[in-house]
């Protein structure tokens, strides 16, 4: 989504008089130590300025979850995109600007995913902190996906890369470079926290592959509200055969509802899959009259459980997403039991 630009003009100088209340300490030499045991630790944070830890802001929870994996105590994490909350749609708030104002390192997907927080950050931030955008680092422009939620007319590919375990590896593997760069003291605490998470998701990874593997192949089907599983699709040789949501996050006309009936028919799609952001009465309906049975539990941007709770991390989010997908599609769920999903750093 692209900020208007009266309203970006707006944000600003909402952010302006944010910042006459804030004092900006420039970031310096931080202690190769850090007190604070990892159970209390999320991603809400407030970030001090302070030199003591690296202070970072990132954007949606899955994000944020792996920078935690990643800088573990060694930082002050906030998540500027509350849990739950649409990605595209979000608008930050001019307290925002505040966090952002402190933030040493600014961590976004990129991919045109969050244009007005990255607009705040532009304008908010120090000098010397640094702006750094994830899939932009992890794709080429030829690596790009278009679907019916982000149309290639559109100009905005699907930036949903997060949902491949891969790419998520790739953006633990960069957060480590970015964090070393900015805090080399705690460089070798980041470089032990990534391969520690780094055995996680190769673990993740694997099952998925089994899962996928106990599916039958005429069955290895996705329709979904959201079009979030483009890249993990390709990855795990599955087909999206559509998205009920538009690009202009829209409910479908009732033409395209039709074909959509009439497509779930024709490809015998057992099960067609929700969103725990996006709830879907048209879907629920498409379901119904198609005969499919109707799932409502995919996750994309929240993970499960509370904030603080065990399963609370893109971890947990992957395990019960592929639980959901895998049981909904004549596979086995029990697969993916013994994946561990607390987090690992600290360990």
């Amino acid at each position: 989504m692209r900020l208007d630009p009266n309203r970006a003009r707006a944000a600003v100088a909402l952010m302006s008089i944010a910042l006459l209340a804030i004092a900006c300490t420039p970031a310096s030499g931080r202690s190769s130590t850090a007190s604070g045991g990892a159970a209390s630790l999320g991603w809400a944070d407030t970030l001090t300025g302070e030199p003591d830890k690296l202070d970072v802001a990132t954007t949606v929870a899955p994000i944020s979850s792996i920078a935690r994996n990643i800088g573990g105590d060694r930082i002050r994490l906030r998540g500027i995109v509350p849990d739950a909350t649409n990605s595209h749609t979000f608008e930050p708030a001019p307290s925002d600007a505040q966090t952002l104002a402190k933030a040493d390192l600014i961590i976004v997907n990129g991919l045109h995913l969050e244009q007005p927080t990255l607009d705040l950050a532009d304008a908010s931030k120090r000098a010397d902190t640094a702006i750094r955008q994830l899939a932009d680092s992890t794709i080429t422009k030829d690596q790009w996906l278009f679907d019916f939620s982000f149309p290639a007319s559109a100009g905005d590919p699907n930036p949903h890369l997060w949902m491949d375990p891969k790419y998520a590896l790739r953006y633990a593997d960069l957060m480590r470079d970015w964090f070393s760069e900015a805090d080399p003291p705690n460089a070798a605490a980041y470089a032990a926290n990534f391969a520690a998470y780094k055995t996680r998701l190769d673990q993740l990874d694997a099952l998925i592959r089994k899962g996928v593997a106990s599916v039958p192949a005429a069955e290895r089907k996705l329709l979904t509200y959201h079009d979030s599983w483009a890249y993990w699709a390709r990855e795990y040789g599955f087909t999206v055969i559509g998205a009920v949501q538009a690009s202009d996050f829209s409910d479908p006309s009732p033409q395209e509802v039709a074909r959509l009936i009439e497509q779930i028919r024709a490809e015998k799609v057992p099960a067609v899959f929700g969103s725990e952001v996006f709830p879907s009465p048209v879907l629920e309906q498409i379901a119904r009259e198609s005969g499919a049975t109707f799932v409502d539990k995919l996750r994309d941007d929240e993970p499960p459980g509370s904030p603080g709770a065990p399963d609370h991390t893109y971890l947990g989010m992957m395990k019960s997403d592929m639980q959901v997908i895998v049981g909904s599609l004549g596979g086995d769920p029990t697969i993916f039991d013994p994946l561990d999903v607390t987090d690992t750093f600290g360990r």
